[in-house]
């Protein structure tokens, strides 16, 4: 994906921000849990009806999912909780923002057809981050698709900024589904290749 070309050669300029953040006395977690604050900050903001300071602001809070990592490794302090701690949170971060649009939407004539679609994108997130999660977990990459998290981000401030809340949601609807099966197919293909669906087969 896009995102992760950007983000290998992002992380490697951010070292000197962790090391900064660092001398400040803020640990990784830290960074961590401000993000999120970030978040409901901006959710809290576009609950109010106020999308074009939202999505300057969601901008901003999304650089936090960077600099708790660089931090981690200016100081050498990565840790397999902090990776888990970080990518939960970011969940959350990633929920409330949508609770947020949630509530704003069903101010404006798009409260039904905007309420619908943010199930399905916010749902559609989820399962993006989940399906790369699981494969990740029995040893496959699935970094596959369209949408991770910095697009995701991306164009829903985007739109918020330009004022078109609805083109982020039926884009994010439909092609968070996407990625995410697009993820099933990659995992299948390559455990098929390893000879895992045969195995499968054979004990059923």
């Amino acid at each position: 994906m896009l995102s992760e070309a950007i983000g290998t050669w992002v992380r490697s300029k951010m070292l000197v921000v962790g090391r900064a953040c660092a001398r400040m006395g803020i640990t990784p977690n830290m960074a961590t849990l401000i993000g999120l604050a970030l978040n409901l900050v901006v959710a809290v903001i576009l609950g109010f009806g106020h999308p074009i300071i939202a999505g300057v602001l969601l901008l901003f809070a999304s650089a936090f999912d960077m600099v708790d990592g660089s931090i981690a490794r200016a100081t050498n302090t990565i840790s397999k909780f902090g990776g888990f701690f970080d990518s939960t949170i970011d969940r959350y971060s990633e929920i409330v923002v949508f609770v947020g649009l949630l509530v704003w939407l069903n101010t404006t004539s798009d409260d039904h057809l905007g309420s619908f679609l943010v199930v399905v994108a916010c749902s559609g997130a989820l399962m993006v981050s989940y399906t790369r999660a699981r494969a990740e977990a029995l040893g496959y990459k699935a970094s596959v698709g369209l949408l991770a998290r910095p697009e995701r981000v991306i164009l829903l401030a985007i739109c918020l900024i330009i004022q078109q809340p609805m083109w982020a949601l039926w884009i994010l609807a439909i092609l968070t589904h996407v990625t995410a099966v697009w993820r099933i197919v990659h995992v299948y293909q390559v455990a098929a290749a390893e000879g895992e669906i045969h195995k499968q087969k054979q004990v059923r």
